[in-house]
């Protein structure tokens, strides 16, 4: 397994391209439209997109990879907020109305299941928090945790669905893993999941 960083061009986050044999892919949060160029550019087809949440900063990719034959898929109940207003595109100033790349969502996905996509396999664990419908996913020996949990930070959960209590429950969730793993976040540096839960100054195990 391979798994390539894309960091932002400007504000947006962390992209992820996962690869077991070089050729197919999946894409985590695939950020700007860049993001589809770059695996291109890498002989990587796109096969499915995986999303941690709906943000705009996450999403601003997808409709490039969607249009190119890619299926799109998030945690259930998370389509609304990707798809709707509650994805800040607009409340951010960064996109005036109706001009945010349109995609739909093509499957969902539920807490502990445990699929295989582009031959990875991939485990689906809830972290609701900053989104009501935030995952994180398990492949290998990386864990993509989006905007729940960062290098020494976790997301905010001020935001529409946001939860405080949710986001603390879900960090203490991903602290609960048996194993270490790479914490590859969506903003920020990695970090390793060991590491977090004896020095994260906001949650502790």
């Amino acid at each position: 397994m391979r798994s390539e960083k894309i960091y932002p061009v400007g504000f947006a986050a962390n992209s992820y391209l996962v690869t077991a044999d070089g050729k197919s892919a999946v894409a985590i949060d695939p950020a700007q439209p860049r993001v589809a160029d770059l695996a291109r550019a890498r002989g990587l087809t796109v096969t499915h997109v995986l999303l941690t949440h709906g943000h705009f900063d996450h999403t601003g990719g997808v409709a490039a990879l969607q249009a190119a034959g890619a299926k799109v898929g998030c945690l259930a109940g998370e389509e609304a907020l990707a798809l709707g207003a509650d994805n800040l595109a607009v409340a951010f100033g960064v996109y005036a109305p109706g001009t945010f790349p349109r995609f739909t969502i093509d499957f969902t996905l539920r807490d502990g299941q445990e699929i295989e996509l582009a031959g990875l396999k991939i485990r689906v664990i809830a972290t609701p928090g900053h989104t009501a419908g935030g995952a994180s996913y398990l492949i290998g020996d990386k864990l993509y945790t989006g905007d729940t949990l960062f290098a020494g930070d976790v997301g905010r959960s001020d935001l529409p669905t946001g939860s405080g209590a949710q986001l603390v429950a879900s960090v203490k969730k991903l602290y609960a893993l048996e194993g270490d793993y790479t914490v590859c976040p969506g903003h920020g540096e990695d970090t390793t999941l060991d590491y977090e839960r004896r020095n994260n100054g906001y949650v502790r195990c």
